[in-house]
């Protein structure tokens, strides 16, 4: 079996490996077809993703083909067309019982914490697989990454009559603004990249778009919500001053979502935080109902996956491509690899 390891950082290898094809009356036997490349797959290779060990198999935005099934398998049958919902959780702890699987103390995401899909054949619990007998492999691959920003849309309870904010215009921000505008929220995007921004506008049809960390940023916000701001803040950056920021930028009575990790302590000035009576929440992966909500979405057209994919190579010429896609001049939103 064709395998890409990363053996250290900066450092992937071509290996042979061998999975044993006896499945767990639960389990599914797979084919990978397509893996989507996500930003913690270049941390990991740049040597700064937390929580992390060498060598790893990566690749957790997958699309694959079922090849075979356990005997007590009922929802995905041989020839199935699924994506990967990769958190994966070892234990049946509080929140897993309580219906947060995505964020149980014991989780272990397929292909971050154990070896992922980076290889032809790959063997798990077929709870994990959610098919479509419409879309194609390209936009299975495609299900995950929009996941997160599903997810903290509905963390936020957006509905048509908010205002809201996406800040960071990179894959994870812009999955949120597809969801935020798909409640019929007013959704404007921020950013200190104006090209990202034409994009958004451009591509991506948001409302409107403000560049961050000037003087007139603020004013510039007002402008776009006829003076008021914005009821929903929801922080793609994982940048320290951007969160802070988000309470600034944030309505009174309105909600954070914080979908981007910052390494570190993050706090803020609790008068002000009261004066506001604002809302924080931490938004982390997705859950199975996000995963099924993406695809029928998908399959009526009401998500568009078309602008997403920007780079895609074969298998083996991700060596050769994978640093120049961390090179910012790139323009990567999403790179896609075929098997």
């Amino acid at each position: 079996m064709n395998t890409l390891r990363l053996e250290e950082p900066g450092k992937f290898e071509y290996i042979n490996s061998e999975i044993n094809q006896h499945l767990e009356p639960n389990e599914a036997l797979l084919k990978v077809h397509r893996i989507g490349i996500c930003g913690t797959d270049y941390h990991a290779f740049a040597g700064n993703q937390p929580f992390f060990s060498y060598p790893r198999v990566l690749g957790h935005e997958l699309g694959v083909e079922v090849l075979k099934i356990g005997s007590e398998v009922d929802n995905v049958t041989v020839g199935d067309k699924c994506t990967v919902e990769p958190y994966q959780n070892k234990t049946q702890d509080q929140a897993v019982r309580n219906g947060f699987t995505n964020c149980g103390e014991n989780i272990s995401v397929f292909g971050v914490h154990e070896d992922g899909g980076m290889r032809d054949i790959i063997k798990l619990s077929a709870k994990y697989l959610h098919k479509s007998d419409k879309l194609s492999y390209d936009q299975l691959a495609l299900v995950e990454p929009l996941a997160i920003g599903c997810h903290a849309v509905n963390r936020a309870r957006i509905t048509s009559n908010d205002f809201v904010l996406v800040v960071g215009a990179g894959p994870i921000g812009l999955a949120t603004a597809t969801f935020a505008k798909a409640t019929g929220a007013k959704t404007v995007m921020m950013d200190i990249n104006q090209k990202r921004l034409d994009f958004c506008k451009e591509v991506m049809n948001v409302d409107g778009t403000v560049i961050a960390g000037n003087d007139q940023t603020e004013a510039n916000l007002r402008a776009q919500f006829d003076g008021d701001l914005p009821t929903v803040v929801l922080d793609a950056t994982g940048n320290k001053h951007a969160m802070q920021k988000a309470l600034e930028y944030s309505a009174s009575a309105g909600r954070i979502v914080f979908v981007g990790l910052f390494q570190g302590d993050f706090s803020f000035n609790d008068p002000y935080f009261h004066k506001k009576e604002l809302t924080i929440m931490g938004s982390r992966n997705a859950l199975p109902s996000d995963f099924e909500q993406i695809i029928k979405m998908i399959e009526e057209g009401k998500v568009n996956t078309q602008p997403w994919i920007t780079h895609r190579c074969n298998f083996n010429e991700l060596t050769d491509n994978f640093e120049t896609w961390l090179k910012p001049e790139a323009g990567v939103i999403k790179a896609v690899v075929s098997m």
